[in-house]
């Protein structure tokens, strides 16, 4: 298909048909959310559930790349969706706009190949590794904060984000270095590299490693964990 067609040589043609069987879950739909929802619905995986329960505002429109003018005041996760289906129509999407709790997160998690992180939340992260273990579902997580980020990748059992997030009553430290345009898109990238890593099983995972990214000075650096 021609849609596809750049993605050759990077892909197989083989791993490129196969996308199309797969199910990815993205739970936020902000900063990197929109970037990983938008660049999953372009590589053409098959199938996308995007969660958020938040409106957009006007603070957002430093970063959010869903959010604009027309966008302020309406549901994240049903603008993600729109967005989806003018980008790629061939991808399912399913939007819930609600928050994701202890309560509804096993039944809107289960089913999926991968979970990809797109949360401000510490808390909210470590229910998502909780659920993602229960159901043995891999989850990307990413987070960003001012030049910062950081990505892992975590296979069930790990509890990468146990050592990464001591006290999970915080927000990330976004809330105290802020949010550019830039950070979002590079950690989200990263991310969905990570996804498709793991969908077509190649390549060299994050996983118990962390990979800390510092744009002040350009400086990127893998820890094992």
């Amino acid at each position: 298909m021609n849609r596809y067609s750049r993605n050759m040589n990077m892909l197989s043609p083989e791993e490129n048909s196969s996308l199309n069987k797969f199910k990815v879950c993205v739970v936020g739909c902000g900063g990197l959310g929109g970037y990983i929802i938008e660049m999953l619905a372009r590589l053409g995986i098959g199938s996308l559930t995007v969660i958020d329960g938040d409106v957009f505002e006007e603070t957002n429109l430093n970063r959010q790349i869903l959010s604009d003018m027309s966008s302020l005041g309406k549901p994240k996760a049903l603008v993600a969706k729109e967005r989806v289906n003018n980008i790629n129509p061939l991808v399912k999407i399913k939007a819930v706009n609600e928050r994701l709790t202890e309560e509804n997160g096993l039944e809107i998690l289960k089913g999926h190949d991968v979970i990809v992180d797109a949360l401000d939340s510490i808390h909210t992260r470590l229910l998502i590794q909780r659920q993602a273990e229960a159901l043995s579902i891999p989850l990307v997580h990413g987070a960003i904060a001012g030049w910062y980020g950081q990505v892992t990748t975590v296979f069930p059992g790990d509890r990468t984000l146990d050592l990464l997030y001591s006290n999970n009553d915080k927000k990330g430290l976004e809330a105290e270095l802020g949010n550019p345009s830039f950070t979002p898109a590079l950690v989200a990238s990263i991310e969905v590299s990570e996804a498709l890593k793991l969908l077509i099983n190649r390549g060299d995972l994050l996983r118990r490693r962390v990979l800390l990214i510092n744009t002040l000075n350009q400086e990127y650096e893998i820890i094992n964990l």
